[in-house]
């Protein structure tokens, strides 16, 4: 290929650019116009489910070869500048920033939104329940770990909806600052990567004492400032803090994921594929575990997940958390759980929100 055959291709690269360029001004236009028709209404600005559409109907129309996956990227980028226009958008994470919470709630909400990393769980609802941010985004479950304990009794006293979920593959690495694994003398990490990457550190570093911080970010900054230290953490935290790999995807299941909640105050509206979250405290009688589920059962509701906690207030009682395939508006999910409620002290609805989309993206 000549030089001269070069430039013509790009120059063709040049001319789809600029209506590309075009297509997002008319895009952005339509956005505002739609933000105007929206004003005073009790509608939310972001609605999970349309996007969860948007994303849905453009995988299927793609004809490639540019992959499915850089196309709803690429859109959730798009989706965020968009949402940024109609209403500047303010979201709450359990930080610090390059931990795999911030994210799971980038590839949500994209980058033009205004990113807030507090320091506990309690702080995200706090920082959504006073209206200081629009959203919040916490961890809630970790498939090799299981439930986060701690987000889970937050839903007890608080009025906060679940309104989405992301599903975040979760690929640990060691990280130091000489990558020399000869000079490493501690690993430090969080404790849910140090429980998931058990295995092979029993198997290749039994004699390096290991440490808990608070997230994987705090140990990457450690191991920035003291060549002796390794941290477990992402690729996003070696970047940041300047570190280099010792060692890739160290963690023990290669099928590692981690469930994060987006949490608001309205339940978004029904997507055609949804999930149901809610918590329970049943009447102590006999069988009451099977009165528990016959109301799904007999109506076929599927079942996803039920996970029981001890209840704070009474010692050898338990609050039950069950997600359902299915949404509120249902009619059998809405008369499933109301036959449900009768054989409860208390039930509460957590919300109804789209099933996650499953994305090939590595990253708590």
């Amino acid at each position: 290929m000549t030089d001269k055959d070069l430039d013509k291709l790009r120059q063709q690269i040049d001319q789809v650019d600029d209506q590309i360029l075009d297509f997002l001004n008319q895009r952005a236009e339509i956005v505002i116009s739609v933000g105007k028709a929206k004003e005073g209404s009790q509608g939310s600005f972001y609605v999970p489910s349309r996007e969860k559409a948007i994303y849905e109907r453009l995988s299927e129309l793609n004809p490639g070869p540019f992959p499915n996956e850089a196309v709803c990227k690429v859109f959730r980028e798009i989706i965020s500048a968009s949402l940024n226009m109609e209403r500047p958008m303010r979201v709450a994470f359990l930080g610090p920033q390059s931990t795999f919470t911030h994210q799971a709630t980038m590839q949500q909400f994209g980058l033009s939104a205004q990113l807030v990393p507090l320091k506990s769980i309690p702080a995200v609802f706090e920082e959504v329940e006073r209206g200081r941010a629009h959203y919040g985004v916490v961890p809630v479950e970790n498939s090799t770990e299981g439930v986060v304990n701690h987000t889970l009794d937050m839903f007890f006293d608080s009025e906060l909806q679940m309104i989405a979920e992301v599903m975040l593959e979760i690929s640990h690495n060691l990280l130091s600052k000489t990558g020399d694994l000869g000079k490493i003398e501690k690993i430090v990490s969080h404790p849910q990567p140090l429980a998931q990457c058990r295995h092979w550190l029993e198997t290749n570093m039994s004699e390096t004492p290991l440490f808990d911080v608070s997230s994987t970010a705090a140990a990457a900054q450690m191991a920035a400032e003291d060549e002796a230290v390794a941290a477990i953490a992402g690729h996003a935290a070696a970047i940041q803090y300047d570190l280099q790999i010792v060692k890739e995807k160290i963690e023990d299941n290669p099928h590692n994921f981690t469930r994060f909640l987006v949490i608001g105050k309205k339940t978004p509206e029904k997507s055609g594929a949804d999930k149901t979250s809610i918590m329970f405290s049943v009447k102590d009688e006999p069988g009451i575990l099977y009165r528990m589920l016959e109301p799904f059962s007999k109506r076929q509701v599927n079942l996803a997940k039920i996970e029981s906690r001890p209840m704070k207030q009474k010692a050898w009682e338990y609050i039950f958390f069950l997600d359902l395939i299915g949404h509120i508006d249902d009619s059998e999910v809405f008369a499933a759980i109301e036959e449900l409620r009768e054989h409860c002290h208390f039930l509460k609805i957590l919300g109804s929100y789209p099933i996650a989309r499953n994305e090939n993206q590595s990253g708590e």
